[in-house]
């Protein structure tokens, strides 16, 4: 039953006595509460005014074992502190408002044990689907949710497609797009710096990093792992390349984030002594809010996050219509060049020039 404890009350507010004091059925106050566009509107009004004068709220609890599942969406993160995952989450709470449905977020901050943390939490709370960006291999688990009823999408991760539907950017053309540019600028000496080799998503950028130098005779890459993707991991990257010396010292710098540009940029732009992009020509990946407000503005690959979140939503639905039918979206990358990789296009965001993917 629908119900609510309303203050000094010893008992909760049944939706059956909001029914007798609207003087209207009981389907009525249910349709206001799950169909509204079936109400009259003079009824509907009417019914309203009494549900907050009684201070009633529906028993989610109770509705949900009678459905057998509830109206939120699941939503598992890599990194909350990521403006990436921060903004995929955006668009797909944006597209779920838009059909009735909540999304519920949890950071499982590359940890598999908390990850499974979530999964166990959402499954228990019956909701419709998963949105999951994995921290490794759970298929077997995203199977044994889907057989109890929980639909699991991939974000920015692609599997079986006879199984599973999945949206991501393509990344391996990603990574080949920064470097080409790099290349393309007249740097030889090149770094990639990174996260853990660990993550799909630095090694599928790596891959392309390599076949854009592996077009290129004389341009050499190297690869500088930090612990995490993170803006002072992109510090101590700097000072670890300023300390071999400028004999050393790359001239062209892949970061496979923007936080980490971000803080190879902090550290380079400190010493004063390096100038980027004149010395060092320097490309993320992500086109964060904050690449274009940058003191040099970044030059960046652009994934278009909010659009994963909202493909996310839209092939949770297609299952829920169509149980056993999977589809695969894969977004091509842009690349956006700014100052810190061509002195002449940093003058203003305004000049941002977009490069086409492969």
């Amino acid at each position: 039953m629908a119900e609510h404890h309303t203050p000094g009350s010893a008992r909760p507010v049944s939706i059956t006595e909001v029914a007798r004091r609207a003087g209207v059925a009981v389907g009525t106050v249910s349709n206001v509460l799950n169909h509204p566009e079936r109400v009259a509107p003079a009824k509907l009004e009417l019914v309203l005014k009494v549900i907050r004068e009684l201070g009633f709220v529906r028993n989610d609890a109770a509705r949900q074992l009678r459905a057998g599942h509830s109206r939120t969406i699941g939503q598992i993160v890599l990194d909350a502190g990521n403006p990436f995952f921060m903004d995929v989450a955006r668009g797909a709470e944006d597209e779920a408002m838009k059909r009735g449905h909540l999304v519920i977020l949890g950071n499982s901050g590359h940890d598999p044990v908390r990850e499974a943390r979530y999964i166990d939490s959402f499954e228990e709370q019956r909701v419709l689907g998963l949105l999951i960006s994995p921290v490794d291999a759970i298929l077997d688990r995203l199977d044994a949710l889907r057989d109890r009823g929980v639909v699991p999408i991939l974000v920015d991760r692609m599997e079986d497609p006879e199984k599973y539907s999945s949206v991501a950017v393509d990344d391996v053309a990603g990574g080949y797009l920064a470097v080409r540019h790099l290349i393309d600028q007249g740097r030889r000496r090149l770094t990639y710096v990174c996260g853990p080799a660990g993550i799909r998503q630095v090694g599928e950028r790596l891959k392309g990093a390599r076949m854009a130098v592996a077009e290129s005779p004389g341009v050499t890459l190297q690869v500088l792992e930090c612990k995490a993707l993170t803006v002072m991991q992109g510090r101590t990257a700097a000072e670890h390349l300023v300390q071999l010396g400028r004999d050393q010292l790359p001239d062209g710098i892949f970061c496979a984030n923007d936080l980490l540009a971000l803080g190879v940029l902090q550290a380079l732009t400190m010493l004063r002594s390096i100038r980027v992009p004149e010395d060092v020509a320097l490309v993320g990946y992500d086109d964060i809010d904050f690449a274009a407000s940058a003191v040099v503005p970044l030059t960046s690959v652009r994934q278009p996050t909010e659009l994963l979140g909202r493909t996310a939503i839209e092939l949770l639905g297609e299952e829920l219509d169509s149980p056993g039918s999977h589809r695969q979206v894969m977004f091509s990358p842009e690349l956006i060049v700014r100052g810190s990789s061509v002195a002449q296009v940093g003058a203003a965001a305004t000049d941002d020039e977009v490069l086409s993917s492969l």
